[in-house]
């Protein structure tokens, strides 16, 4: 298996991990901005009380509110990128894997394509199969998460952001991360994974914890 793993590393670095960090970037973030205008157009347009809106005139406050989330794509990206690296660079140091930080920044950015996976469940579940949500059952649902286990209207709203953040992409996540920092490192793979869930997976219930307390 480590065998393995080595041939595909030196594979990975050698012959496609130089990519275009610039074009990748662009490409990520139009991919996303695809996806929420297909989801605005194919979803949002067809609830009953934006259609009602339409018709009075009234949806060019949402337009502005949807020009606003296009153009706050790239940064939102960049920060979650910049700030998701460092913790992982820190971790890696105090492992005594010295890492590039442009390196590190790429493999994080690579990664973020498993989170394109839920934006397209998401879209092929209300245009093919729940074709009548409310807004309020929209903006609940992430596919695979823990928030499809319970009925969100009966627990408290704070707990909506945690409950859809826990999710089976997510969890695919820390693995590719772990490749990631094993695929740069080229040592253990054991110690690829403590990085990690003593960085970014700590951090990230850290976050859900602390926003489930300030809402």
């Amino acid at each position: 298996m480590t065998e393995r793993l080595t041939k595909y590393r030196k594979r990975f670095i050698e012959e496609w991990f130089e990519f275009n960090g610039t074009g990748m970037f662009l490409i990520i973030c139009l991919t996303y901005i695809a996806l929420l205008f297909v989801k605005r157009v194919f979803i949002i347009d067809s609830i009953a009380a934006f259609e009602i809106l339409n018709e009075r005139g009234d949806i060019w406050v949402f337009d502005i509110l949807y020009a606003v989330q296009y153009l706050s794509v790239p940064i939102f990206l960049a920060w979650k990128w910049t700030w998701t690296t460092l913790t992982i660079w820190i971790g890696s140091f105090m492992f005594g894997y010295r890492l590039h930080f442009n390196q590190l920044w790429k493999m994080v950015m690579l990664a973020e394509i498993v989170f394109f996976l839920p934006e397209i469940v998401k879209v092929l579940w209300f245009t093919l199969f729940y074709t009548d949500p409310d807004y309020n059952d929209y903006m609940a649902f992430y596919p695979f998460s823990l928030i499809n286990l319970v009925d969100y209207t009966q627990i408290n709203p704070k707990w909506h952001y945690p409950l859809k953040s826990i999710n089976i992409f997510e969890l695919l996540y820390w693995p590719v991360l772990v490749l990631g920092i094993y695929f740069l490192s080229g040592k253990k793979l054991i110690i690829s994974s403590y990085i990690i869930l003593s960085t970014y997976v700590l951090f990230f219930f850290v976050w859900l914890l602390f926003y489930a307390a300030v809402y």
